[in-house]
């Protein structure tokens, strides 16, 4: 069964590419630019040692320039996605985006380049032209046949690798889910009737490769919007078609259909029909890779053979063919040997590598993220794109056989170390929020949005909403939420959006007697009652969430924090004496560490700070961390000696009389608790390794120690997260944007508290 399918809007994808720059990546230094010497070194008159060691010996680019880790993503635009020729300039949306997966998937640095020209002479001589500058080309989005003739050309007169993704990124995840395919069905490729159909790039791409693996010329049927490319037709032929035409009496996609064991399909939707699926040979393996429709969805294919195993190019049907998972790690494999080409020895590597990956056992990770159990069989022959450990082994596969090959400039002597190296480059933080992504969108939750006043609440909810996360409540009055989606350009959105509020709901007099029984000794009369449950939404929200009629509840965006958590502690016990707490998430480059207590507590005692460390643990194994908490403070293990600092020294004898299962030490100062080298002056620390739990004196220190970070460094923040709370509510800051509010409701979904 398929999952809830994201709408994405006109709308949100531009303002995805506006805010909070325009495009999808920038470019920062890599060297400190902040004084005359460092000027000097860097430009004249230091760049001119680098300039004279590369003109003496230019394999030395390699160590002084970052050639050896950039690679070019080059288009013309004259095939768009499955847009059409729209032009270089159109282009260069989907060429930003390819520049960002290499950097997100494989730690590769690329600059997207948008050539205007369709003059396939002109086109080479630019890319040749730039060839000193980069490690590897990435072509793109360039239509047939001038791709094949521009790569062939690139591939023979430049000494790095050329790729183009669009035929052999599609060819190496397609061959890598054919291995587990044939092997789950007991079938050996060289007997095997495959059948194509699109003989554009990708699917020449893929019938080569698979021919190079082992496929036999005459068992591949190649078909196009023609029929059957066979020996002797001459309609609609050219030289890349021809090398597959067979002898063969069929004419017709359905006739070569009959039969076979295999069908590759990058055409068009609706392409395959039931009765052709019917007609396969038995256990039949259909890759219906159009997008963004399938020939034949899964759904239609098992309806008349539930022994087939299909896979798509769709991310909401198991086994999907991406080629996210294979140009990031090509290239870093290639890059990694200073390759002087991916060849098909290399690209072969990278298929048996991922088949390979598929067929062992998932990390609790990756299966957390997709909430459900991922185990190598029909619906599980791929691996998934975010799985960690793709990162460390498909590059050394790669660079294996670049190495074995001759393509390797300068070989991988510790390939063990080489690998130590590639998890390093990980980003835990990227894994960490699709985690939270995916877990809400499983879990389907009402989210209730407290602030329907506010535009930058109402656009969060209609993103929530669009993107198949689950129900969006929004509480405000009709005629206000309408003009202010009708102002945002969202006026469409308000039928589908539930608005509630106190003169519409049918559970007020439930919510008040609720109310007044926690609240007639604080002081509280039936009036007061009233006006808190029908007029304030901060408290009208919560006591939806605690009768049930909402799953989580996002606010804050338009009050302070303090005053918001004073509201919904009439509701709930949110509170210091009950053991909640705030913790608020950094990621700054590549690192996540959490910060607590950053709402509740004001100036906590040894206990509470205590309390503290087991609800941000909490946190962290909710976020897929396995916690080390650090109670941080201006001194290290007593020294010096203050009065300020004797509640930090405690609280770890604290943690430690409970016998808590999670690592913890202090007090100590931040850059002990965060770094290693730091750290080797107390050789007793119990810390395994940096903390990624800080728990600070105080609330002020907190609220100092985030903002300065998210003002200086540039940190993204995430919280503060309420823990410790029965329900899953979470307070915006009243400067969140529209992703930040959007985060927080993925957060309440997930329940990470």
């Amino acid at each position: 069964m398929s999952k809830p399918k994201s709408r994405i809007t006109p709308e949100d994808a531009l303002a995805f590419h506006l805010e909070p720059f325009p495009g999808k990546w920038e470019v920062t230094a890599t060297v400190p630019m902040t004084t005359q010497r460092d000027l000097s070194l860097a430009y004249s008159p230091g760049v001119a040692v680098p300039c004279e060691a590369i003109h003496a010996n230019p394999e030395t680019a390699y160590d002084y320039t970052n050639k050896g880790n950039l690679v070019a993503v080059i288009s013309n635009g004259t095939a768009v996605l499955g847009l059409g020729n729209l032009g270089a300039l159109a282009s260069k949306p989907v060429m930003e985006g390819k520049s960002v997966l290499f950097k997100r998937f494989a730690d590769v640095n690329s600059i997207d380049l948008e050539l205007d020209t369709e003059d396939t002479e002109a086109f080479i001589n630019a890319v040749k032209l730039m060839g000193p500058s980069f490690g590897g080309i990435n072509l793109e989005d360039i239509k047939a046949p001038e791709c094949f003739i521009i790569e062939q050309r690139l591939k023979e007169e430049m000494d790095i690798p050329v790729f183009h993704d669009d035929q052999h990124g599609t060819a190496v995840i397609c061959a890598a889910g054919l291995i587990n395919a044939l092997k789950l069905s007991g079938k050996n490729i060289a007997e095997c009737k495959i059948v194509l159909n699109g003989a554009g790039a990708a699917g020449i791409a893929c019938i080569e490769l698979l021919k190079r693996m082992g496929a036999t010329h005459d068992n591949c049927i190649v078909c196009d919007t023609k029929g059957v490319i066979y020996q002797g037709r001459t309609e609609g032929m050219n030289q890349w078609k021809s090398a597959h035409a067979v002898k063969t009496d069929l004419r017709t996609l359905e006739d070569a259909m009959e039969g076979a064991d295999v069908f590759l399909g990058v055409s068009v939707k609706g392409a395959v029909t039931r009765e052709m699926v019917e007609s396969m040979a038995k256990d039949p393996v259909i890759f219906a890779m159009a997008n963004p429709d399938p020939e034949i969805t899964p759904e239609e294919a098992h309806e008349v053979r539930e022994d087939a195993i299909v896979a798509t190019g769709r991310s909401d049907y198991p086994n999907q063919v991406n080629n996210v998972l294979g140009f990031p790690y090509l290239f870093r494999g290639a890059l990694d040997i200073n390759a002087r080409a991916i060849n098909d020895e290399m690209k072969i590597a990278c298929a048996e590598a991922l088949a390979e990956l598929a067929r062992e056992d998932v990390p609790d990770e990756v299966a957390m993220a997709y909430g459900r159990t991922l185990t190598f069989g029909r619906d599980y022959i791929i691996p998934t794109p975010f799985d960690p450990r793709l990162i460390y082994r498909v590059p050394p596969a790669v660079a294996r056989a670049g190495m074995d090959t001759g393509a390797a400039r300068r070989p991988i002597v510790d390939m063990e170390a080489y690998e130590l190296s590639l998890k390093s480059r990980m980003d835990p933080t990227a894994n960490i929020l699709r985690s939270i992504n995916t877990r809400a969108r499983n879990a389907q939750a009402r989210m209730i949005f407290a602030e329907g006043d506010d535009p930058r609440v109402l656009r969060a909810a209609v993103m929530y909403q669009r993107s198949g996360l689950g129900e969006a409540i929004v509480v405000g009055r009709d005629s206000d939420v309408k003009a202010k989606l009708e102002a945002a350009g969202l006026g469409d959105a308000f039928d589908e959006l539930r608005v509630v509020n106190a003169a519409k709901t049918e559970h007020l007099e439930e919510y008040k007697t609720f109310l007044y029984d926690r609240l007639q000794r604080k002081g509280h009369d039936q009036i007061d009652i009233h006006r808190l449950a029908a007029r304030d939404r901060h408290v009208f929200s919560a006591l939806m969430l605690a009768h049930g009629h909402g799953d989580g509840l996002v606010t804050g965006a338009t009050r302070k924090s303090a005053h918001v958590l004073e509201l919904i502690n009439h509701v709930f016990d949110a509170d210091a004496a009950h053991g909640a707490a705030g913790v608020t998430a950094l990621i700054h480059k590549g690192r996540i560490v959490l910060i607590s207590d950053t709402l509740v507590h004001e100036w906590p005692d040894e206990e509470d700070l205590a309390n503290i460390a087991e609800r941000c643990a909490e946190v962290a194994r909710d976020l897929g961390l396995e916690p080390r908490v650090a109670f941080v403070s201006f001194s290290t293990f007593g020294y010096p000696v203050s009065e300020r600092a004797e509640k930090m020294h405690i609280a770890p004898k604290v943690l430690e009389a409970r016998g808590v299962d999670f690592e913890f030490e202090g007090e100590m100062t931040v850059d002990v608790a965060l770094n290693a080298r730091a750290r080797e002056h107390f050789p007793f620390a119990r810390l395994t390794s940096n903390a990624n739990v800080l728990v600070v004196p105080a609330r002020h220190s907190a609220s100092i120690s985030v903002k300065l970070m998210q003002e200086m460094a540039g940190a993204t923040v995430i919280g503060p997260i309420l823990s410790g709370v029965d329900k899953p509510i979470q307070i915006c800051s009243t400067g969140s944007t529209v992703n930040d509010i959007l985060n927080m409701a993925l957060l309440a979904a997930s329940k990470v508290n």
